[in-house]
């Protein structure tokens, strides 16, 4: 089984994110961050807004946040949002197999009980356990430059 980009890409907004905790993530910034394009990132937001995943504020100064705490997004719950099937196989999909042994087959319940295990691995790590496991996950999605302040240069005082 192979997860989709979109798949991926949506735990990399979710873990950029959470590493900007406190802070809105500007779309921009993130594609630049993962080098990908911002439209593809705007697709991917969809899923995630409609599953309260994450919010996202309009405006001049809007962005994108977690919907919930990083510690109560699994992983599965990922997955469950971004993709379309978990068809394994032929037999997984409803009215496309043709095999006789359909309802009665090892493969079929070996599969199934795979997809399961696969499923409850998902839902036992957080995004929050991602983003710990990288000690420098901020310096490496340039999260410190992006909350650098500007710094004003000195206005000499008026002379007397």
């Amino acid at each position: 089984m192979r997860l989709t980009k979109q798949t991926n890409y949506a735990v990399r907004i979710l873990m950029y994110c959470a590493a900007n905790d406190g802070h809105l993530s500007r779309i921009p910034e993130i594609a630049r961050a993962y080098g990908v394009s911002e439209l593809f990132l705007f697709k991917i937001l969809q899923p995630l807004n409609k599953a309260g995943l994450v919010e996202t504020v309009r405006g001049r100064n809007g962005g994108v946040r977690l919907g919930r705490a990083a510690d109560r997004i699994t992983l599965f719950d990922v997955v469950k949002v971004t993709e379309d099937s978990f068809a394994m196989a032929e037999c997984f999909e409803e009215g496309v197999a043709e095999c006789p042994l359909v309802d009665s087959c090892g493969l079929n319940s070996a599969l199934r009980k795979a997809l399961n295990a696969f499923f409850e691995v998902l839902a036992d790590y957080t995004i929050d356990d991602l983003v710990k496991a990288r000690p420098q996950i901020n310096f490496l999605l340039g999260l410190d430059e992006v909350r650098r302040p500007l710094k004003l240069a000195a206005v000499p005082a008026p002379a007397a």
